[in-house]
């Protein structure tokens, strides 16, 4: 299966010059765990980071540092892994394993921000992949009782 089919496209974003206390806003707002930070070049948005809540609360308010003093992009995690459409979700989740990322910005062709893929929506097609699993097993054991009954 394709990232592409699986991925959320509705993406928060914002700007690298934003204050940490806008993405922490908008992350509430959206209830979610990230905004992927972005430029525009020619036209299209463009990942270039991700700002998670972990980011926030671990590099941030853990150590003190005055929220003011720093913007989106002091912050963001700029080694950025980002993955195509087009690449098959078993191998980006080898590829997120690797580099010890929950979640990574989906980019088409052209390199414009397309969605975003998180481990949670690789659980839940795990999940309806067993479930269906399940279900192949239970109806395979009702043909037998009744080839047998």
């Amino acid at each position: 299966m394709k990232v592409g089919e699986i991925c959320n496209r509705e993406v928060v974003v914002i700007d690298r010059e934003a204050a940490i206390l806008e993405a922490a806003q908008l992350m509430r707002r959206h209830h979610v765990g990230d905004v992927v930070v972005t430029e525009e070049r020619g036209g299209t948005r463009v990942p270039v980071g991700i700002l998670t809540d972990r980011d926030i609360v671990v590099e941030l308010l853990a150590e003190q540092v005055p929220l003011e003093a720093v913007s989106v992009g002091d912050a963001m995690s700029s080694e950025l892994l980002t993955v195509s459409e087009e690449e098959e979700v078993m191998d980006v989740l080898q590829r997120m394993r690797g580099r010890g990322v929950r979640r990574a910005p989906v980019v088409d062709r052209s390199g414009a921000l397309a969605g975003i893929l998180a481990v949670d929506d690789m659980i839940d097609l795990i999940a309806e992949q067993l479930s269906d699993l399940v279900k192949l097993i239970g109806n395979e054991q009702q043909r037998e009782l009744q080839r047998r009954g």
